[in-house]
């Protein structure tokens, strides 16, 4: 056997699962098929540590991300990653969504969410006398990280502990043996070739269905639907600097968490991300300047400084998600597939918010079933 584990996809969460596992296990490789780590979903997002306050009680992406905010913390501390534990708003602009807010912060409660608390418009304009709230939750463990930084530290680490990465490689066929796995793979100039693993991890984000396919892994249940979240940059004269994240009352299918308003590392700002199902699971990072005027009618509400031509297109992401367009949330997939008939492959699926956020729990969640499993050594 070449590898005693193939982890496919070298974003943040296949990043700290190679930290983790490398800890007690050699011979293991990260498979990438792009020229370095983490050029996906990994770094376009909003780079927030989120607390877990919107995930139902119960679930994986509570869970995950309650222990991933803690852990992620300390992490930062101990290798000076850059990060801001500012605090959280989330909005109300007017009365009907208070029982919306109320619910937030009963479940927030419930999922372990600490000091939380609810604010009036009096106290709001205290802290943030330029945003207009009726009402606001204020989350203190929310804050944002260098995820750049984050995921170089994480790489580290991981070659440090003798992980093998494989860049510009492409996995272009999986058959299974009597014990693990064959992997063929193309390199950037199209050339192939084919190891063996004793396990693997499926953790490539928008390709992790198309790779559990290839496996022979059908399963309607676990289809990904790609989402695009636009963002647009602040720029200008006349805008207020904010001290806390601010963000509107979500979406009850928590599709997205609203064009909120998001704070970088160097004080400026931007505003998103947007909701968008993309046809036909494309990839398209493409930002419509169009869309600037429904970023600004939805800024606006809690921004009252906020001037249209203050807007201009920054980038765009794209989340894997398991729930279609206008269904109800769904949580991740973290699936050891041994009892479907693959012994030795594990597939995460649907990694989307909060995965930065719970990168690191995840990995921990992962290197506890292998310390179930007896067939690693």
């Amino acid at each position: 056997m070449d590898f005693k584990i193939c982890i496919i996809g070298a974003g943040v969460v296949g990043l700290a699962i190679a930290r983790e596992l490398s800890k007690k296990h050699k011979g293991i490789v990260v498979i990438e098929k792009n020229l370095r780590f983490g050029e996906e979903t990994s770094s376009r997002n909003s780079e927030v540590i989120h607390s877990g306050i919107y995930y139902p009680a119960g679930s994986l992406k509570a869970g995950m991300c309650k222990n991933g905010n803690r852990m992620l913390y300390e992490y930062c501390e101990q290798n000076h990653i850059p990060h801001n534990k500012c605090g959280k708003l989330i909005v109300t602009t007017h009365s009907d969504q208070l029982p919306q807010l109320n619910k937030l912060l009963a479940q927030g409660m419930a999922n372990g969410v600490e000091n939380i608390q609810l604010l009036t418009k009096e106290e709001i304009n205290e802290s943030e006398p330029d945003i207009y709230a009726e009402n606001a939750l204020f989350i203190p463990s929310t804050g944002i990280i260098d995820s750049h930084r984050l995921m170089k530290q994480l790489y580290s680490d991981s070659l440090t502990n003798g992980v093998d990465f494989v860049f510009q490689s492409r996995i272009s066929g999986i058959r299974k043996m009597d014990k693990g796995y064959i992997l063929n793979v193309e390199d950037g100039t199209g050339s192939g070739d084919q190891f063996t693993s004793a396990r693997v991890i499926n953790c490539a984000g928008l390709d992790s269905e198309k790779i559990a396919r290839m496996t022979g892994i059908e399963d309607e249940a676990n289809k990904l639907h790609f989402c695009k979240g636009e963002y647009f940059k602040l720029a200008g004269s006349g805008i207020k600097r904010l001290r806390h994240l601010v963000y509107p009352v979500p979406d009850p299918k928590l599709a997205g968490l609203g064009i909120h308003t998001t704070l970088s590392l160097d004080g400026s700002m931007k505003l998103g991300p947007n909701v968008i199902y993309l046809e036909e699971n494309m990839y398209d990072y493409s930002v419509d300047p169009s869309h600037k005027k429904t970023f600004f009618e939805a800024a606006s509400k809690y921004l009252p400084f906020l001037e249209e031509h203050q807007l201009e297109p920054e980038m765009a992401g794209i989340r894997p998600k398991l729930q279609a367009e206008g269904e109800d949330f769904r949580d991740f997939v973290i699936q050891d597939e041994t009892s479907r008939g693959f012994p030795g492959w594990i597939n995460l699926t649907g990694i989307e918010s909060p995965g930065l956020t719970s990168c690191l729990s995840i990995g921990k969640y992962v290197g506890d079933m292998f310390q179930e499993s007896k067939d690693i050594e």
